[in-house]
């Protein structure tokens, strides 16, 4: 069956759409704009969070933090990026990381091996 218009079709005249159908269909369309302007929000703010983290990960992998002394066990040396001592801030530099290792109470992580990383730099 064909899409083009039958000859019974062509005798009707063209009816213009009424302002009132006019002004629907443009709302219509603003909207569908609009969530398709959203969408695409929602994926930059993805993107930008996800390379925010990125960027966070790696610059703590290149600094250090000190876990405190507990009763029973020595204070920690960990790498920035350590998941075993999770932290928020309270990083240390390369210098002072050097200077906890050379302390007797203080020993480096088992599972992150800062003394690596410092050996590294």
């Amino acid at each position: 069956m064909s899409d083009w218009p039958g000859p019974h079709e062509l005798d009707q005249p063209y009816l213009e759409p009424t302002p009132l159908e006019k002004g629907r269909a443009v709302v219509q369309w603003l909207e569908y704009q609009l969530r398709q302007a959203k969408k695409r929000v929602q994926q930059l703010e993805a993107e930008e969070a996800r390379e925010r983290g990125r960027r966070e990960q790696a610059h703590a992998g290149l600094r250090w933090k000190l876990q405190p002394e507990q009763p029973d066990a020595p204070a920690l040396l960990h790498r920035g990026d350590c998941a075993a001592y999770p932290v928020v801030g309270g990083y240390i530099g390369r210098d002072d990381a050097l200077i906890a290792l050379g302390m007797p109470e203080v020993e480096p992580c088992r599972v992150c091996r800062p003394d690596n990383g410092l050996a590294e730099l």
